[in-house]
């Protein structure tokens, strides 16, 4: 019986980005929020999303919104605190979160 290869923390922290972006993308004032406090367009977001410091900026942008951040954290059925550990496994991460 083959076992599914478990994730690293790299990983994780990734797919849950790429899940942030999703779930800023599926709210139209959301995603303009972030462009507009980010400064970037639509075809920068899609060339940036398979960039990991790229995806840990996504991540900034929910830790630095808690109401943002309590939302999506429920929608993950994940602890808040565990988005910011993941946000640490990728390039560019503040060491005080």
């Amino acid at each position: 019986m083959m076992h599914p290869k478990p994730q690293s923390n790299s990983e994780e922290a990734e797919i849950l980005a790429i899940n942030a972006l999703g779930f800023l993308a599926m709210d139209s004032e959301r995603f303009q929020r972030f462009m507009d406090l980010s400064g970037l367009d639509v075809a920068a977001i899609r060339a940036g999303a398979a960039n990991p410091a790229f995806l840990g900026g996504i991540l900034d942008h929910l830790l630095a919104d808690e109401s943002l951040l309590l939302i999506f954290a429920e929608e993950q059925a994940m602890r808040p605190e565990r988005i910011a550990q993941l946000r640490r496994k990728l390039p560019g991460a503040a060491v005080d979160f």
